[in-house]
């Protein structure tokens, strides 16, 4: 069993203060170093709009002001890591989802103002967008798992669960990630392990994709998304994972980069993530 050392911690510590955004080198702070949660808090704030909503490149590939659904599930996730649940920015943040529900009770994937701003490539929209459960399900979620009570969580949960229990869902990948999102944390238990059970199969067919592995379904023990794969898969993910530590001390990312600051911005947050999976599965040792 393969383990990252101090040195190799050191060596990610020199590459975040080289390459990472001010936001992801508070995370290693807080995450690796002790520091306190405040300025993480703070760089968060510089992304938020007074929609409620988060903009400003806080998702690398989208450039824009304008707030958009994806990047308030990076917000959400900085304030659980923060330990900020309780922080008056969680309820603004379903306000503004509530402020772009679509029918059906969800949110699009993306907004049309995505259009008149830098943005990489995949990121489309009709001038109309639909509801879809990426990322409406990882919204629900975290907010359920933030100990939310807002009134947009209903409508969207019950959006979650149909999309559970009706048949003929074709999910892709981040599809998959939004799904164990919501079920890792929605509160009625019994009722996300009956959906679980009936759905385990087909999540775990489409639980890859051409830059996603075991580790991005189940980045920690537990939750259901480690129930996907087997033992040793994950036991060779971590030891691959170990190896993939570049020579920089980061660690690289798969899909395209489309622009040249996108490249080093995604590198300083997916090595916070790597380094925070080797951790929890303790293969991490300071």
């Amino acid at each position: 069993m393969k383990v990252l050392h101090r040195t190799g911690l050191a060596r990610a510590a020199e590459f975040m203060r080289l390459n990472g955004r001010l936001i992801d080198r508070h995370r290693f702070a807080l995450h690796f170093r002790g520091a306190p949660a405040a300025p993480l808090l703070a760089a968060l704030r510089a992304y938020e709009n007074p929609d409620g909503g988060y903009g400003h490149a806080l998702e690398p590939d989208l450039r824009g002001e304008d707030s958009q659904p994806v990047p308030a599930q990076h917000a959400l996730q900085i304030l659980h890591e923060a330990g900020a649940d309780d922080d008056p920015a969680v309820t603004r943040v379903a306000d503004y989802l509530a402020s772009i529900t679509a029918d059906g009770g969800g949110v699009p994937f993306v907004l049309p103002t995505v259009r008149d701003a830098p943005h990489g490539p995949w990121w489309r929209t009709p001038d109309d967008p639909p509801a879809t459960i990426n990322p409406t399900a990882t919204l629900a979620g975290m907010l359920h798992r933030a100990g939310a009570d807002h009134p947009w969580l209903g409508p969207a949960t019950d959006f979650c669960w149909r999309y559970l229990e009706t048949p003929g869902a074709e999910p892709g990948a981040y599809d998959v990630l939004a799904v164990l999102t919501f079920l890792d944390h929605v509160p009625d238990r019994d009722r996300a392990e009956t959906a679980f059970t009936r759905v385990r199969d087909l999540l775990a067919a489409h639980a890859a994709s051409d830059h996603q592995g075991p580790l991005d379904f189940a980045p920690a023990p537990g939750g259901y998304g480690h129930r996907l794969f087997d033992a040793d898969a994950i036991d060779t993910r971590l030891d691959a994972l170990i190896d993939e530590q570049d020579d920089d001390g980061g660690w690289d990312v798969a899909f395209p980069i489309w622009t040249p600051v996108t490249g080093p911005e995604w590198r300083g947050h997916v090595t916070v993530e790597r380094l925070m999976t080797l951790r929890a599965y303790g293969r991490l040792k300071p």
